[in-house]
């Protein structure tokens, strides 16, 4: 797990390496074991290493495979490297290190472009070919690693985060009214390839792209997640059959592929205990992490899962250790956590997950998590309520998900951002692809290959990274996620959501746990639109640079400042608008207005 920076000239002139540098000290964070840079000719790259696998020096990156004369930088982890290794040993491909950085070297030599395909795990690696004088950016699957672009006539320039690119300056920082209206529709999510800035770009997941010296590029898909039935069709007692040998793969190697311990993030939730309850079988002395929040005067609401998380630490005897955040904590940190965000994220759990992060990464460098499992196994409210809607499958799927309507959009942006229902397009398109049986297997494909890429997914690379903790998903496993897109809709959906995780974890984890109502990461401090959180709000929209910006029309701002807990000012899934608008603007004064021109 790493940071990754580079230039590519193609202008014919030598690549800039200050501002290759200026990338790479942006990165620091994401990996504190090492600095590495290396340049040639046109192309410069950078790195940052977390080490997690192949500890030694002789692992560190930018990485030169003396055979081919490629040079890679990679950030992530590939999870079946040893068999990858012993596929190409049996080759007679010659290794000098024991980490997966130089398994896609030697992969990419043997194989050429197919390599990416066999590759198991999240990952982002960008490969110069002096052979071909061809520069390689690749993306996994799941977009689990981010690869943000920046391009114009003289250069292309690469980097883990947008705010790394926003470093070496000459970016255009225009607001882009597309990602505009993506932003404000799909709750945050601005599905690659755009970003909120029209001088950025991110490599969609997925996919391969070549850029040669004179700026042509070829963008290419690798691979492609069926949604349809299999024949003859697997009874019930199979698929949950399946679905256990295939976690417990997924949980193995994402356990192994690591010289380093591993922890597990234990919400309290059915995906995370389920998680322990498999991994002790496995890992004696297991480390769990708990994190809760303090209540807010004037409510009853829980602000923390710990009478779960604590059955499931005392159940299988874990190393458990938790810890409470009060509110004021809370507000102290957004600022910090707003600084470390890559991209604006509306989540509440956003915080929490900076303050998890920093506190278990004093601890472990790895720890897997359970986010994915309620896209990948319909977990969500909004699914059944979709399949039980009429109409075309745009209408189902934006009456329970779309923050705002088109027309509310446009009482809410200033008309020099208007733009047509692009979001409408994009969800409409996406939803008439070959592929999938029925809607739902339409929406929940839509959801783990587009959506998901923004939320969660890149905040639980964003934030951990910002503390050198790698964050692994075992529910985003490619090969589990085929298995679930090929089971029928309504096995997914029964009993609440998720029934063939249920099914596999009675008898694993506590029924308690399993039958619990489902519970989201309660942050009561911002769920709660009022006192200290909401003046903060009401500063922001009411700056000079938010009043000079001019993204917003002042009567519909003015109305959610008003009553900003009014139930129309909250969205389908009750998201708050207010703090939409607030944290949009807070990221543009962090990051924008003050990067160099």
């Amino acid at each position: 797990m790493c940071g990754i920076c580079g230039e590519l000239r193609l202008d014919g002139t030598r690549a800039n390496v200050e501002a290759v540098g200026q990338m790479t000290a942006r990165l620091a964070p994401r990996g504190p074991d090492h600095a590495g840079h290396w340049s040639a000719g046109p192309v410069a790259f950078g790195h940052r290493r977390l080490a997690i696998i192949d500890l030694s020096a002789a692992s560190d990156q930018p990485m030169t495979d003396p055979d081919s004369g490629c040079t890679l930088v990679f950030n992530g982890v590939i999870y079946n490297y040893r068999e990858l290794r012993a596929e190409l040993t049996a080759l007679g491909h010659h290794f000098n290190t024991c980490g997966d950085t130089e398994v896609i070297l030697k992969a990419y030599a043997a194989w050429g472009d197919r390599a990416i395909a066999r590759l198991d795990g999240m990952f982002a690696f960008v490969l110069w070919d002096p052979r071909a004088s061809i520069l390689l950016l690749a993306r996994d699957r799941f977009g689990m690693k981010p690869l943000y672009l920046t391009q114009d006539r003289n250069r292309l320039r690469f980097a883990s985060s947008l705010p790394a690119l926003l470093a070496a300056g000459g970016v255009n920082k225009a607001i882009d009214p597309i990602a505009l209206h993506h932003l404000f529709t799909l709750h945050a999510v601005v599905p690659a390839p755009r970003t909120i800035l029209q001088g950025v770009r991110k490599l969609q997941p997925a996919h391969l792209l070549r850029v040669e010296c004179d700026g042509t590029r070829t963008l290419s898909r690798y691979w492609q997640l069926s949604a349809k039935r299999r024949t003859p069709a697997p009874s019930e007692e199979d698929w949950i059959a399946h679905t256990r040998r295939t976690l417990q793969s997924a949980l193995d190697s994402h356990v192994h592929a690591a010289d380093v311990p591993v922890g597990v993030l234990l919400s309290g939730g059915l995906d995370s205990s389920l998680l322990v309850g498999m991994l002790t079988q496995r890992i004696p002395d297991l480390r769990t992490y708990s994190i809760g929040f303090e209540s807010l005067d004037g409510t009853d609401e829980k602000a923390d899962e710990f009478i779960y998380s604590d059955l499931i630490a005392r159940t299988f005897r874990t190393r458990h250790r938790k810890l409470s955040i009060p509110n004021s904590v809370v507000l102290e940190r957004l600022p910090t956590t707003i600084e470390r965000m890559t991209e604006p994220m509306f989540s509440h759990d956003v915080v929490a997950f900076d303050l998890l992060a920093e506190w278990v990464g004093h601890d472990v460098k790895a720890v897997l998590a359970g986010q994915g499992a309620d896209e990948v196994f319909a977990g969500y409210f909004w699914y059944p309520q979709m399949q039980a809607e009429t109409g075309t499958p745009l209408q189902r799927f934006a009456r329970h998900y779309f923050d705002r309507d088109h027309a509310e959009w446009l009482r809410f942006i200033a008309p020099e951002y208007h733009v047509p229902d692009v979001t409408s397009e994009l969800i409409e398109y996406a939803l008439e692809q070959p592929g999938a049986d029925t809607f739902l297997d339409r929406v929940l494909r839509l959801d783990v290959t587009t959506l998901i890429v923004d939320d969660p997914v890149k905040r639980v690379d964003n934030l951990p990274m910002e503390h050198a903790l790698e964050l692994r998903v075992p529910f985003l496993d490619s090969t589990l996620v085929e298995l679930a897109a090929g089971m029928p809709p309504g096995l997914r959906l029964r009993e609440g959501g998720k029934y063939p995780l249920k099914a596999v974890a009675r008898g694993v984890i506590p029924d308690a746990v399993i039958d619990r109502p489902k519970g989201y990461f309660p942050v009561p401090a911002l769920k709660h639109v009022r006192g200290a959180f909401l003046a903060r709000m009401g500063d922001l929209l009411t700056s000079a640079a938010s009043l000079n910006r001019g993204l917003y029309q002042r009567g519909y701002i003015d109305r959610l400042l008003d009553a900003p807990e009014a139930p129309e000012h909250f969205t389908r899934i009750q998201g708050s608008k207010l703090w939409h608008a607030a944290l949009l603007e807070w990221w543009l004064q962090t990051h924008v207005d003050t990067a160099p021109a």
